[in-house]
């Protein structure tokens, strides 16, 4: 089954109602695939604090949140050492979730480095918000 992996960028935008984001939701769903939050994005995501109840809404109203595992984190570390940039660790592992994962779209608002660390994965593809 397909998967929907949502980047830092696409859950803050999904907790703030942005339409766009909800209308990708609801497409994703309608076509059968899971939505899923990589759980390094929570960590990104949240404070602990009464402001993390809008995210905190989106993670408990998706499908899966996929843990970070040895494997995940060495393929992250895999795209890390074929990129060019420096600090896109969460991407990375954001990435390596979505790679475990395929087929798989990564819902991103950094298409870019998302881009550039899934290049050559042709089961993953990117969207940008």
């Amino acid at each position: 089954m397909a998967r929907l992996i949502l980047d830092s960028g696409a859950v803050v935008a999904l907790a703030g109602r942005d339409p766009l984001v909800r209308a990708y939701i609801e497409r994703a769903l309608n076509q059968a695939m899971l939505v899923v939050i990589p759980a390094v994005v929570i960590a990104e995501t949240t404070r602990g604090g009464p402001q993390d109840a809008p995210v905190n809404q989106v993670i408990r109203a998706i499908n899966e949140v996929a843990p970070v595992t040895e494997a995940t984190a060495r393929q992250a570390g895999r795209l890390l050492g074929r990129s060019s940039r420096r600090g896109m660790t969460v991407d990375a592992l954001v990435a390596a979730a979505a790679i475990s994962s395929r087929p798989a779209v990564v819902l991103t608002g950094d298409p870019k480095d998302m881009t550039e660390l899934l290049e050559g994965q042709d089961q993953v593809r990117v969207h940008r918000i």
